[in-house]
């Protein structure tokens, strides 16, 4: 019997062990889900309506969830999502990465349609779509293949940039461009912002995913050591091994 006492005594110690690791893990996991209800700035939060398939801050989202300025928005394959902001509406394609901030969308990649009365901007990289007068615009920002394309639907748009080679000539006049209602212009982001850091880690917006998969994968392993050692263990370890 004493190869039994020794069983139960390395239970209770793995239990012990592992309660105190949850205590560890699960609060940061817990912490991310909230960043979704309390955002990690002040101010009103935009609304996000999804049917499904929508992502915030690495958590699948809810319909008419509240996303605040720094959420990060990812959409899925096959599913699109739309935001409701004051003064703006910004629907992200399927397959979309975007940054909310405080009156405008960082666009990692993808595509996002708006609409604005108060001159909401996309952001994509050094480049900043911007509504020239604060009334009804609509316009469209496409970043693919680190080709940036801008459609503007309804009044004009301007596209501001950072030139990263300045040459003989340059002028502060060069740095904007004018998209016309009606027009569709393309844009080189090596050209504008420069070419891509390369890729030796993980950089940017995807870092955040793989940090938060990590603590999630973790929690989920270390859950199921611990029901494993909840149940009844059947002796099939000789008592040699103790």
């Amino acid at each position: 019997m004493l190869w039994k006492s020794g069983l139960r005594v390395r239970v209770s110690i793995l239990r012990y062990f592992l309660s105190w690791t949850m205590l560890v893990v699960v609060p940061s996991s817990l912490l991310a889900q909230t960043t979704i209800a309390q955002g990690t700035d002040a101010g009103t939060p935009a609304i996000l309506h999804t049917q499904g398939g929508v992502w915030v801050n690495g958590y699948e989202a809810r319909d008419s969830s509240a996303v605040f300025s720094g959420d990060i928005i990812e959409t899925k394959k096959g599913f699109s999502g739309s935001l409701s902001l004051d003064g703006a509406s910004v629907i992200l394609a399927p397959e979309s990465v975007g940054k909310l901030g405080a009156n405008f969308l960082e666009l990692d990649h993808g595509s996002v349609s708006v609409a604005t009365s108060k001159r909401f901007e996309v952001h994509v990289n050094c480049m900043r779509v911007v509504p020239v007068i604060a009334e009804m615009t609509q316009y469209e920002v496409a970043d693919v293949s680190r080709t940036v394309q801008v459609a503007a639907r309804k009044d004009d748009v301007n596209v501001d940039h950072g030139i990263t080679r300045k040459t003989a000539g340059t002028t502060e006049s060069e740095q904007r461009a004018s998209v016309h209602e009606g027009e569709e212009h393309n844009y080189d982001e090596t050209e504008l912002c420069g070419a891509p850091p390369p890729p030796t880690q993980a950089a940017g917006l995807n870092a955040k995913w793989i940090g938060i998969g990590g603590a999630a994968a973790g929690g989920a392993v270390l859950c199921a050591l611990l029901c494993r050692g909840s149940s009844s263990p059947k002796p099939v370890i000789s008592p040699s091994s103790f």
